[in-house]
């Protein structure tokens, strides 16, 4: 062995040294015969499979969780012919069963002509950085959740309504469908702060927001506090008649609870005005309108007596025996 050829040999074998002492996982897979021609030995402690187990690029598609495999493969894939260096973050299976979160990163080695003739890569643990991410994620989602619920009530707030509204507006629109809204307001409010106090005031919101959600019939329906103490039940798909029910409904559900208020002109127990407006929305149609007519529509209930529903600009109906 000449002199040269020995310094090469400790130089290859100083960067084998390297490369199998640090945390990434470096391989080489052979294009032509798709066989694997290294791994680092990292490999086994990481995932449990000897590096003598990496044979082909078939062990390690088989080795990919399979919810990813199938577009991970076919991305690899893609790239590689294409001669484009990539990466790709996946689960890889450990030998015991579990899964580990991967980030390979693949450089392609090509031939004068543009083809490819090796993969060379790095595999990294991103497990931990993986957790992470979906902590920050699942706290993300919990600060949106609390943006769009009223901090006392625990009911969707106004933000909440304003976006849903708008969506089943143009749901409605376009499927011809009918969108009802029932605004409902608690009688004689002030006077039942001026008696109790505020704090019992808000103990009194969170019974009466309770109460009205045993009114919503599925996951379309939507109560919100709209302010103070007016709430708001967003129902889609629900024209004039059950709409006018399901507010009679709301009503009957507050005076169940039993909620006491000495201050009520009309009686000892709290009670609800409700306004009913129901539209099939047309291209000129427009929300705000709308929504004003059954505001309105409240405030003819409680000027005609208070404890019912008004339902058009005329009437106020009495719920059904």
């Amino acid at each position: 062995m000449s002199i040269d050829d020995a310094i090469l040999g400790e130089e290859v074998g100083l960067y084998k040294t390297l490369l199998e002492s640090t945390r990434a996982i470096p391989w080489k897979i052979d294009w032509a015969t798709l066989r694997f021609a290294y791994i680092g030995p990292q490999i086994e402690a990481l995932l449990g499979w000897s590096p003598q187990s990496w044979a082909t690029v078939q062990d390690w598609c088989d080795r990919i969780h399979p919810e990813d495999r199938e577009w991970v493969f076919n991305f690899c894939v893609s790239q590689s012919q294409a001669g484009i260096d990539h990466e790709a973050d996946y689960r890889a299976l450990r030998k015991d069963g579990q899964f580990v979160w991967i980030r390979d990163v693949v450089h392609v080695v090509r031939n004068p002509d543009g083809s490819p003739n090796a993969l060379i890569g790095f595999m990294f643990d991103i497990s931990e950085r993986k957790r992470t991410e979906e902590k920050l994620l699942d706290m993300q989602r919990e600060l949106e959740e609390l943006s769009y619920k009223d901090g006392l009530t625990g009911v969707a707030n106004r933000r909440r309504f304003d976006k849903v509204m708008d969506v089943e507006w143009r749901e409605a629109r376009r499927l011809r469908q009918p969108l009802s809204v029932v605004v409902l307001d608690i009688d004689y409010f002030k006077q039942y702060n001026d008696h109790y106090g505020h704090l019992q005031g808000d103990e009194c919101l969170k019974r009466v927001a309770g109460a009205l959600s045993g009114a919503l019939r599925g996951p379309r329906d939507l109560l919100c506090r709209f302010g103070g103490e007016e709430f708001v039940l967003v129902l889609p798909d629900t024209d004039e008649g059950v709409a006018l029910s399901l507010a009679w409904r709301c009503l009957d559900l507050v005076d169940k609870a039993l909620i006491p208020h000495a201050g009520a002109a009309n009686g000892n127990r709290l009670t609800l005005s409700a306004g009913v407006n129901t539209i099939v929305p047309k291209e000129h149609d427009e929300l705000n309108p709308f929504i004003a007519v059954a505001d309105r529509r409240l405030y003819a209930a409680k000027e005609r007596g208070r404890a019912r529903v008004v339902s058009d600009d005329m009437v106020s109906r009495e719920p059904e025996p």
